[in-house]
């Protein structure tokens, strides 16, 4: 199996790859999502550290019912042969009704298939009141004319 763009990347397919992942993620489905990644994929994500495709689908799921109304935005920060570097910010809320935004910054390794072997991940976040929210589209996928992260001062 095969995850087109394939490296070595060029800008335009490094910018296709960052969107087709945030479109993922915005799918909130862990077990498509974990497709992207390598069966053996390493990940490093705050404290946690999953390895493999397994545990990436466990924390996919873990993350997402917990934080609820889930919408992420991911921008191209810089690309070399099979790695890309993205920035990315995303808002949701958690069970109380709580609004959050995180900030962060992402560098990604892919295998010659296209798939994922490492993913490391340095986020923060804080919470915002809900009139604050700057990512209003509906559940899924960001649609093409919704500002991006430059746009939006991020």
């Amino acid at each position: 199996m095969s995850r087109p763009p394939l490296p070595p990347f060029t800008r335009e397919s490094a910018i296709e790859k960052v969107r087709l992942a945030e479109d993922g993620w915005n799918s909130r489905d862990a077990a498509k999502v974990a497709l992207a990644y390598t069966p053996d994929t390493v990940w490093r994500n705050r404290v946690e550290f999953p390895r493999g495709r397994a545990q990436v689908e466990a924390f996919l799921v873990r993350k997402w019912n917990h934080e609820l109304d889930y919408r992420l935005i991911k921008e191209l920060w810089a690309f070399t042969g099979n790695r890309i570097a993205v920035r990315y910010a995303y808002e949701y809320h958690d069970d109380s009704g709580q609004w959050f935004r995180a900030y962060g910054n992402e560098n990604w390794e892919f295998a010659d298939d296209g798939l994922m072997q490492h993913r490391h991940s340095s986020i923060n976040e804080h919470p915002i009141a809900e009139s604050e929210r700057k990512f209003h589209w509906p559940l899924g996928r960001r649609p093409d004319d919704h500002p991006g992260l430059s746009d939006l001062g991020l």
